[in-house]
């Protein structure tokens, strides 16, 4: 899903992969526990985070301060993960890439 966005690339980030645009980070994804690390506004992660807050909840440390959240892929709809990811992907994308992003995602 994440190489749906524009200039989207994967690297290794610890024991975890990563994905990233002009290469900062705007998700993570951990294979043994099935669980996605992304980086939203602080509104975004408070919004989310009502969908359940046992599924998507922010990172129990300062990183979680600042907008980094847990999502369990396993507790969670791929629409509402489609929806978060695309915001995480905007969050840090260059304005140009994030508005076309947000203009394909209006469009289907």
């Amino acid at each position: 899903m994440a190489f749906s966005f524009p200039e989207t690339t994967e690297k290794p980030h610890f024991e975890k992969t990563s994905f990233r645009v002009k290469n900062k980070i705007f998700a993570t994804y951990d294979a043994i526990t099935n669980q996605a690390c992304i980086k939203l506004s602080e509104i975004d992660q408070n919004v989310f985070s009502l969908v359940n807050k046992e599924a998507i909840y922010q990172v129990p440390n300062k990183w979680g301060k600042q907008g980094w959240t847990f999502v369990k892929l396993n507790l969670v709809g791929s629409e509402i993960f489609t929806d978060a990811l695309t915001t995480a992907y905007c969050e840090v994308a260059p304005k140009n890439l994030a508005v076309q992003v947000k203009q394909n995602y209006h469009d289907e």
